[in-house]
């Protein structure tokens, strides 16, 4: 059918919610939006399901939650009895809809007779990859749209080591979920009849308790924050969102005690009042906390966007405050971490740290030296928890760190998916270690370019908006491949890896098979160390381009980094 057609079956349909036949009625005349929502079914990107609320197969609605779930539900019927009895942990943010769409969830998985364990309120998605280890369900769903802008919802399902679904079970379950083309066929039981056939169960304060216990064991110099920590001061933000009271738990429970939350940040507010993009990597959603850290003098300021799996942070430095990157923060995590277990004698001879193929090589530099290995995979943090996974399979490693420069970071793997909860407490911890020292975390990653050399990175996101994005988005990716540039700003190219293709080609004609996964990534690395990535956003319609190079200098590093950015533009604006 056109997508004219599948709009109109929604028209006809005399079943349809309410508020979605608003929708429709506004989008008539409107042959791009209507084109938009009804053209394409929604997909799973890198980390889920995600898209803008409203009417359409394309869109975020209660009908294409439940086809969604649907296709898990039915996944889960193919599995053995006890399997299928293990049942789902769910969760959601603070998001318009989202706790709607976790109880839409649970009822279509009640109809196949599956048990769903449903968080009595908002919890961050840490805690519900936690809960699906820790009650030892077979999966998990977190309703979120982690960063995306109030528009957006999205879903996500989890597999049984508490990682996001892997990509076998998961194109599985795609199949599945379009298998079921009828939407308004299928079957939601609503609260009441779960409840009375004991197909969903309330989780709360016990999986707080439990969760809350793990993340104690974080912290690793309890003596440094009972004398430095305790009266440092720090201000905390939940963006709106679900890290207001766990973030508060745990760094209490840890011993800071000088600590005041943003009060406009602090409501759970769909909205984001504050902030159009409740993202931490952008510097706008800090200009609250700073304003009430130069109030009362603050020493380090952290926002965790909405469902709490990310973290951003800014210190003061002298009459200002310095934000740092998410490869910065990473870096200074990772030194501390390192340093700490060699002075304790417990780093391991098999220890590892594993990133994404966009992140910064610092990190590799900082492991190298303390004899731990560097391990890259794809950007999605599922694939660093496939590695944590593996490691405890066979033993190969011990997992130390994990990172994505999205600013994503897992200290520990009682999580298997990035956790701001636990990488706030570390990093409040981390802070306190250089300011016992007259530093602060800013000092910290100057130490590290001292000593590692300069390393500079940026990411830069490219928008396709539109019934065409997906094309252009395509088109763009096709020129990188097939009008190979031979170099970028004047430095040669030296080796060109297709992750789509699963090949790495040298200059010198060597081709070399790539053992990662397939996946539509494109990575240069040039003559002189520096590396340039691009690939299209599995969860916005946007191409990103990542460029990372070093320097002896500060200087010398920012004007490579500046001139390998204006080289990708030049390419990328003549397609």
């Amino acid at each position: 059918m056109s997508y004219r057609d599948t709009y109109q079956q929604w028209v006809d349909e005399p079943t349809l919610d309410p508020e979605l036949k608003v929708d429709l009625k506004n989008m008539a005349d409107d042959e791009t939006t209507k084109e938009e929502a009804f053209a394409a079914p929604m997909a799973f990107g890198t980390a889920g399901m995600r898209g803008v609320l409203g009417a359409g197969i394309g869109r975020m609605n209660i009908y294409t939650v439940r086809q969604a779930t649907e296709g898990l539900a039915r996944f889960m019927d193919t599995l053995s009895d006890e399997t299928k009895a293990r049942g789902v942990a769910i969760s959601y943010d603070s998001r318009y809809m989202s706790q709607e769409f976790a109880y839409e969830s649970a009822g279509v998985l009640g109809a196949h007779g599956i048990k769903s364990y449903v968080f009595d309120q908002l919890r961050p998605t840490p805690e519900l990859s936690f809960a699906v280890r820790h009650l030892k369900t077979y999966a998990g769903i977190m309703i979120t749209a982690s960063h995306n802008p109030k528009q957006y919802n999205g879903y996500k399902i989890y597999g049984p080591d508490g990682g996001q679904m892997p990509p076998e079970e998961s194109d599985k379950i795609t199949k599945y979920a379009h298998s079921a083309a009828d939407l308004f066929a299928i079957k939601s039981l609503n609260v009441h009849v779960l409840r009375a056939k004991k197909l969903m169960q309330p989780i709360g304060e016990d999986v707080d308790e439990a969760y809350y216990a793990e993340v104690a064991t974080v912290t690793i110099n309890h003596d440094l924050i009972n004398k430095v920590g305790k009266n440092m001061s720090l201000v905390y933000s939940p963006l709106h969102g679900t890290g207001r009271i766990p973030a508060q738990m745990v760094l209490r429970n840890a011993g800071f005690e000088n600590f005041r939350l943003v009060p406009e940040q602090s409501i759970a507010d769909p909205e984001f009042a504050t902030t159009p993009f409740p993202n931490p990597e952008f510097a706008q959603v800090f200009d609250l906390p700073i304003a009430l850290g130069k109030k009362i003098g603050a020493d380090v300021l952290i926002a965790t966007d909405p469902d709490a799996d990310r973290l951003g942070t800014a210190v003061k430095v002298g009459d200002h405050y310095q934000l740092l990157t998410g490869n910065q923060i990473a870096s200074v995590l990772l030194h501390y971490i390192l340093e700490a277990r060699k002075q304790a004698g417990t780093l391991p001879k098999n220890g590892a740290v594993v990133k994404s193929i966009v992140s910064t090589e610092l990190a590799t530099a900082i492991a190298k030296d303390y004899g731990v290995d560097m391990i890259n995979v794809l950007t999605g943090f599922k694939f660093i928890g496939d590695q944590i996974k593996h490691f405890q399979a066979t033993g190969e490693h011990e997992f130390l760190f994990g990172f994505e420069e999205s600013y994503g970071y897992l200290i520990k793997p009682f999580v298997r998916d990035k956790d701001a909860i636990q990488s706030t407490v570390l990093l409040a911890e981390v802070a306190a270690y250089y300011q016992s020292q007259g530093k602060t975390l800013w000092d910290g990653v100057q130490e590290l370019y001292k000593k590692y050399g300069y390393y500079a990175e940026k990411t830069v996101g490219v928008d396709f908006e539109g019934v065409d994005g997906q094309k252009q988005m395509a088109n763009l990716m096709t020129k990188f491949r097939e009008e190979q540039p031979a170099d970028f700003a004047g430095v040669k190219i030296t080796k060109v890896e297709d992750f789509l293709g699963q090949e790495a080609k040298s200059a010198d004609g060597t081709v070399e098979k790539l053992t990662m996964p397939s996946s539509n990534v494109l990575k240069y690395i040039l003559a002189d160390g520096t590396w340039i990535a691009i690939r299209p956003s599995g969860t916005e319609p946007k191409v990103k381009f990542y460029v990372g190079t070093k320097a002896d200098t500060e200087a010398k590093a920012q004007e490579k980094l500046d001139a390998f950015e204006k080289a990708l533009n030049d390419f990328r604006e003549e397609a």
